[in-house]
């Protein structure tokens, strides 16, 4: 099978496991945790220090190009950090039920800058629910699930679980270089190559992937407004 035609496969499969029979609370929680601690293997530059991912990481080396960036910020030491150091057992998690952009951050941003929210809120919804219904050459697909696969990958590498998410699909739908990529789009920008941009979904239509950009990008804005938001409401309470 091609990667496209291999893609739509696990798509068609996953949906029909799904209806056949549910993860438990419990494998879902576990699935989310092996995640969470694979997404910290990725570092900057695109090196790990796991032999299983050397060969891939490496392949990007030669065209990392170093940016300097500096010129744009006043703290030369700013810069992404994972949310949990490598090797604790007992990585933090944010529960997005316990505080969700829906239900908490919307009022919140509204309260103090009216109608932001809503605007915020606009972006998000559009950018998510942006498709042709298409794949590559293939018409009338339902994306929903590989959108929220990605979504919801970029919310993981933040240590944002969704409880009735089940982080099974991620492993199934996205494989490792386009990992790599994710993590280097939302963390490491200035990083990206054209190289790695080319690895992944070969005969997917530029257009298609770059919503993916779009859809990565919202998704960590997303993620940190959360954080912030979060903060905000406990010091008013």
């Amino acid at each position: 099978l091609s990667e496209l035609e291999a893609l739509m496969e696990r798509m068609k499969r996953l949906q029909e496991d799904k209806e056949d029979e549910e993860a438990s609370q419990e494998e879902m929680a576990t699935r989310f945790e092996k995640e969470k601690k694979e997404s910290l293997l990725v570092i900057n530059g695109g090196i790990c220090a796991f032999p299983y991912f050397a060969v891939l990481f490496t392949a990007f080396d030669d065209e990392i190009v170093s940016t300097d960036v500096s010129r744009y910020i006043e703290d030369p030491g700013f810069g992404y950090k994972d949310f949990a150091r490598r090797g604790e057992d007992h990585l933090p998690t944010f529960r997005a039920q316990d505080y969700t952009w829906e239900n908490h951050g919307f009022s919140l941003v509204n309260r103090l800058y009216s109608d932001i929210g809503h605007l915020l809120d606009e972006k998000f919804r559009m950018v998510y629910n942006l498709t042709y219904n298409t794949m590559a050459t293939h018409e009338d697909v339902d994306t929903t699930t590989l959108r929220r696969a990605l979504f919801n990958y970029v919310h993981c590498m933040y240590g944002i679980r969704y409880d009735d998410y089940d982080y099974g699909e991620v492993n199934q739908l996205l494989e490792r270089s386009l990992k790599v990529y994710i993590k280097t789009v939302t963390c490491y920008p200035e990083r990206t190559t054209k190289r790695m941009y080319d690895s992944y979904w070969r005969q997917f239509k530029h257009s298609e992937k770059v919503h993916v950009n779009l859809l990565l990008m919202e998704a960590r804005m997303q993620a940190e407004l959360l954080y912030a938001l979060r903060a905000i409401t406990r010091h008013l309470t």
